[in-house]
């Protein structure tokens, strides 16, 4: 006749250590995520930072006024397009003379 706790605890056994394993996985897999979100393109950064400029405060004014006028009436050919390009190129202007300072 065999022992019945023998089975039971061989069986506990292995269930533990595959639950460690299952566990270490897991958390490999959150450290990995958690690099991954660590990290941040520069050029998002410097991006923002130029947005907060006077030149370009100015420019993306200019544009949420148009979009506010277009989207007030029902029936218009105007569009916000030189507006648009007006706000992205001085944030891009301003991004091409302070990206590069960031990079390594």
């Amino acid at each position: 006749m065999s022992d019945p706790f023998k089975s039971f605890n061989q069986h506990t056994a292995e269930d533990y250590v595959t639950g460690l394993i299952k566990e270490e996985e897991e958390e490999e897999e959150e450290e990995e995520e958690e690099e991954e979100e660590d990290l941040v393109d520069p050029m998002d950064t410097v991006r923002e930072k130029c947005e907060k400029t006077e030149h370009c405060v100015h420019t993306r004014e200019r544009l949420e006024a148009c979009e506010n006028r277009v989207g007030s009436r029902s029936e218009t050919e105007e569009d916000c397009t030189e507006e648009l390009f007006d706000f992205l190129h001085a944030r891009d202007h301003c991004v091409s003379h302070k990206l590069f300072h960031s990079v390594k």
